[in-house]
């Protein structure tokens, strides 16, 4: 594992092999560290990538072409060792191939890039998936990153088009039993002014699953009002987590191209919602960014 880092006038971004993820992110004007340090006693990583599976598979299990394969949440890149791919100054890329190890867990043979490019006062986080496979691949893909703040005197303003949403916003529920499977239930997320007031109490019952293009910006909001960094993506849905019960002083704002499996599904890997497919020879090309006020 070795971590590498790339900068610009404005900004500072470390990251490591291990996963291709980010470790922090730091504002040159004034030294401050945006990014959780990976306390294990609130959370032990950053901004881990998930791939190839966002949240959990119905029992840890995915079925094709009539074979079971496991796998745990998130999937397994997050803790793969990527290669370094190129770098220079201001950017940096990554990739990951698969491998025996992967396929015991995932049939597919694919190419996955991660990039990191420094614009300004933006990260710009770059996905790619490219099907080496001789037959159609499945998957998904999304980001955990996690970002300092003082939880209880702090907001979210959601946007839309570059449009203040109104609200209120409509979550998914993560069913309570320890499957880390989707629930049937949903809540209103009330917004003051296009800002969601945060707390412990929030995230009691997990991550706020948020689809259907509610939103396409999220920002951080401190206990002064003012901006701290800004998430925007073009991603179908999103989520927004801080431990339960932990009183953890960060809040991942996270862009996602699939999701977990809902708590009643029967299908297989080619029938998950929010799942992404890929022809031989075919690319997955995302990306989203990280703006710092």
């Amino acid at each position: 594992m070795s971590e590498y880092k790339i900068q610009n006038e404005k900004l500072i971004l470390t990251i490591s092999s291990k996963g291709a993820e980010k470790k922090s992110l730091v504002r040159k004007s004034d030294g401050k560290e945006l990014l959780w340090q990976a306390d294990p006693a609130f959370w032990g990583r950053t901004s881990p990538v998930l791939f190839p599976l966002v949240g959990n598979y119905k029992n840890l299990t995915s079925v094709y072409d009539g074979k079971e394969y496991k796998m745990t949440q998130h999937g397994f890149a997050r803790d793969a060792e990527f290669d370094l791919a190129e770098q220079k100054e201001n950017e940096i890329r990554f990739t990951l191939k698969d491998s025996d190890a992967t396929h015991e867990k995932y049939p597919f043979a694919f190419l996955l890039t991660i990039g990191y490019v420094l614009d300004g006062d933006t990260v710009e986080v770059i996905w790619k998936v490219k099907n080496t496979d001789e037959r159609e691949i499945f998957f998904s893909i999304g980001g955990h990153p996690a970002f300092n703040c003082n939880l209880n005197k702090s907001g979210l303003r959601f946007s839309k088009s570059g449009k203040i949403a109104e609200g209120p916003i409509t979550c998914n529920i993560i069913e309570g039993d320890g499957s880390g499977c989707l629930s049937d239930r949903q809540k209103q997320l009330e917004l003051e002014a296009g800002i969601l007031s945060m707390s412990d109490e929030l995230f009691a019952e997990d991550a706020l699953i948020i689809e259907d293009n509610q939103a396409d910006a999220v920002t951080l909001v401190d206990e002064n009002g003012e901006d701290v960094l800004c998430v925007s993506f073009d991603s179908p849905l999103f989520g927004i987590w801080s431990p339960v019960g932990k009183h953890a002083p960060f809040v991942c704002i996270e862009p996602w191209y699939g999701r977990c499996d809902r708590c009643d599904f029967t299908g297989d890997l080619t029938e998950r919602e929010y799942g992404n497919r890929l022809g031989t020879g075919e690319e997955f090309s995302v990306k989203y960014g990280i703006k710092v006020y």
